[in-house]
């Protein structure tokens, strides 16, 4: 009897345990609550890592489904800086642009440009192969400037002062070995950021298996940096299996600030050579040439908001995707545990990418709110113009079924019937009828 009642129990705490990981899972699906448990100092749950409550900590838009009506605006930007959608002539010279920054989730991003777009001629992918052919529809040349469809033809991860001046010589070799004139061109340049804190996690592991980018030019007016402007961090090969505290302590670790160097004008502070100003003034220039080149960007994305990247991207370039984005259920940057004093000097680390990821995450939901908004708009002008419109013809057939006696109709005995009139078509006010209160109670954002 004991052995029938201790199973019993042990049944009931396994369905339970089960009942509790699926609800776990449903309210908080993704990585979002690893990252709250792992990374956010103000849990509540008694995890290790406590420190000092961050922007991140008091983010109301971690799940990204969640609503943006708390969301409140940090920075001013123009109608211009908002309404991003550019005139992409994909048949004609119009040259996507994409800056591949280091474990921002760019390669799948990068996957979805060249196979999951919608497109008169798809991009030709190969099985086996990294790169794809994306044609224009009318002629043999691409449309698109990325890792998957031209390679590192501007070096591994070109940086923004290395691909301004090397596209255009690139796109245009071909047609001046025809001796055709080149047109002039536009560039749409793209990327995707990430936070911080998550993306030099991520670029940590990714280095501890043995990534090194020694590939990478870092070209910067017409020239490489030296050894002594850019030394290395470790002696051998590679900097496989080094520690995180190793990764962190390097002080000419590329890791630090990488989105911030990768977007910003580098020939303002003299390259890669850090005499030329202090460290502070050389940071600052580097921040401000990062959000100017990112605001002037046709698109950026961001990691954490992949439905919301995915939008902006269509609406931008109107073009459409196959299948939807999907948030990934797990990083590594995710299962990497730290204590409230390394996340805090990771963030002092990466303090001038910390401050451009809050720009541009505001920026990118404004842009998000700015579009849904005028979207919206559209749809109940729609709405208006077709309710106006079945006024009218209601109007226009009650006049042709009147009689034609110019004598006003006898008067009913008692009260109006105003059913008896609608039956006869005589009168049909949409504002007031069934179909206008559902079009006017279409989904509301």
């Amino acid at each position: 009897m004991d052995e029938k009642s201790n199973s019993r129990l042990l049944l009931a705490l396994l369905m339970g345990l089960l009942v509790g990981v699926i609800v776990l899972q449903y309210v908080c699906p993704g990585t979002d609550c690893k990252l709250k448990l792992r990374l956010n100092p103000s849990s509540r749950w008694g995890i290790r890592n406590r420190g000092p409550l961050s922007s991140t900590a008091r983010d109301t838009y971690i799940v990204e489904d969640g609503a943006l009506s708390r969301f409140v605006p940090r920075f001013n930007f123009t109608t211009d800086d908002l309404k991003r959608r550019v005139d992409f002539n994909i048949k004609g010279d119009d040259v996507i642009v994409f800056l591949h920054i280091q474990k921002t989730g760019g390669t799948t991003f990068g996957r979805h440009l060249v196979r999951n777009i919608q497109l008169e001629r798809p991009c030709d992918c190969q099985a086996g192969q990294k790169k794809c052919t994306c044609y224009r529809p009318s002629k043999r040349e691409t449309w698109l400037f990325s890792r998957f469809s031209t390679g590192w033809s501007c070096g591994l991860h070109a940086d923004w002062t290395e691909l301004t001046s090397c596209v255009p010589s690139r796109m245009d070799t071909e047609r001046q070995s025809k001796m055709l004139k080149v047109p002039s061109r536009n560039y749409y340049y793209i990327t995707i950021l990430r936070d911080p804190v998550s993306r030099y996690l991520s670029e940590w592991r990714h280095v501890q298996r043995g990534a090194t980018w020694k590939a990478s030019l870092h070209v910067c007016d017409g020239r490489a940096p030296t050894l002594a402007e850019l030394p290395s961090c470790y002696l051998g090969d590679d900097w496989s299996g080094c520690s995180l505290e190793e990764f962190m302590d390097c002080p000419f670790n590329l890791a630090n600030n990488r989105q911030t160097r990768m977007l910003a004008d580098l020939s303002l502070v003299g390259c890669y050579n850090v005499s030329t100003m202090s460290e502070q003034e050389r940071g600052a220039t580097l921040l401000e040439s990062a959000k100017h080149n990112l605001k002037g960007m046709a698109f950026f994305g961001l990691t954490e908001f992949q439905r919301k990247t995915q939008y902006l991207f269509e609406r931008t370039f109107r073009l459409s995707f196959i299948t939807p984005f999907t948030q990934l259920n797990g990083t590594r940057a995710a299962s990497v545990e730290v204590g409230p004093e390394v996340w805090q000097r990771i963030r002092e680390l990466n303090r001038w990418d910390v401050e451009l990821y809050e720009y541009a995450r505001d920026l990118f939901l404004q842009r998000f709110q700015f579009a849904r908004q005028k979207e919206h708009r559209q749809a109940q002008r729609h709405r208006q113009q077709e309710r106006q419109r079945l006024h009218s013809r209601g109007q226009q057939r009650a006049v042709l079924q009147r009689p034609k006696s110019h004598l006003p109709p006898a008067p009913t005995q008692g009260r109006w019937d105003g059913n008896k009139e609608k039956k006869q078509g005589q009168f049909w006010d949409p504002e007031n009828s069934s179909v206008g209160d559902y079009l006017v109670n279409v989904e509301q954002w």
